[in-house]
């Protein structure tokens, strides 16, 4: 008799340490399922960073940002759910290089970009550089054109944002022209954020091939040398992107698609 009462005894506490086991269990299933959900449901927020200067040197012509590069990075992010916001160093109406506006350099996004009363709306109302703070954002793009090489290049705001973006390991990217804002922006040691990194960025040639080598004030492949980083490119025009670490970098308007791509590809990390 006191053997059975012993068996039963035994298995009240079997079934009872079973149970809670399987409650603690799904407990930890449920908490784990809600974490995915909510990472699912996060809402990426892309800063993009625009330049303010629309002069091409003493040329008397103007310049500005390259519809293309910014577009299809824009149309890539907004559909795949992103929050975009839109910043330049003065605030208000970014300036739109006149020659990536032309029907020469129209793509499917530019002229999605043409009929897009909203985003041009955006492109006219741009916030404040310094009013941006990377705690608030995932990601920072910036498109090229020729304008960042006068302006962003040297700008106090944007250097100590992207070196904020950086000391988050938050991904930055840059394409074309834009890797010019990378010229004094130093990594959490102080050292030039792409000394040892692999880049890229518009070439020497791409430059001399449009003429304009003798008005920037400085040559992007030159400068991305000079600060040590190790750069690559393919042919001119060709497509090229390159990623090392939360780096991206473009060499020019046709690699704006893989230069979103590998945005894209990060945030969902």
């Amino acid at each position: 008799m006191n053997l059975i009462k012993t068996t039963v005894i035994a298995l009240v506490i079997l079934t009872v340490t079973a149970c809670n086991n399987k409650k603690e269990k799904q407990s930890s299933e449920k908490v784990l399922e809600d974490k995915k959900e909510l990472k699912k449901d996060k809402k990426m927020k892309v800063l993009f960073v625009l330049t303010s200067h629309d002069k091409l040197g003493d040329t008397g012509k103007k310049t500005g940002f390259w519809v293309e590069e910014f577009a299809n990075p824009y149309y890539n992010l907004l559909d795949k759910g992103a929050e975009i916001t839109i910043a330049t160093p003065k605030g208000g109406a970014a300036p739109i290089d006149p020659s990536s506006d032309s029907p020469d350099a129209a793509t499917e996004d530019t002229e999605r970009f043409n009929a897009d009363a909203d985003a041009k709306a955006k492109i006219a109302n741009t916030k404040v550089l310094a009013d941006m703070n990377a705690d608030d954002f995932d990601a920072v793009f910036y498109p090229g054109g020729h304008g960042p090489l006068w302006d962003l290049a040297n700008d106090e705001k944007s250097i100590a944002l992207i070196e904020k973006f950086n000391a988050q390991k938050k991904p930055v990217a840059f394409v074309c022209h834009a890797p010019a804002a990378l010229k004094g922006v130093k990594d959490v040691d102080g050292n030039p954020l792409v000394k040892g990194k692999k880049v890229t960025g518009f070439t020497n040639s791409e430059e001399e091939a449009v003429q304009l080598t003798d008005v920037v004030p400085f040559l992007v492949e030159d400068m991305l040398k000079e600060n040590g980083g190790i750069y690559s490119k393919k042919e001119d025009w060709s497509a090229y992107a390159i990623q090392d670490g939360n780096l991206i970098t473009g060499q020019n308007p046709a690699s704006s698609e893989l230069v979103a791509e590998k945005l894209v590809a990060e945030l969902n990390k």
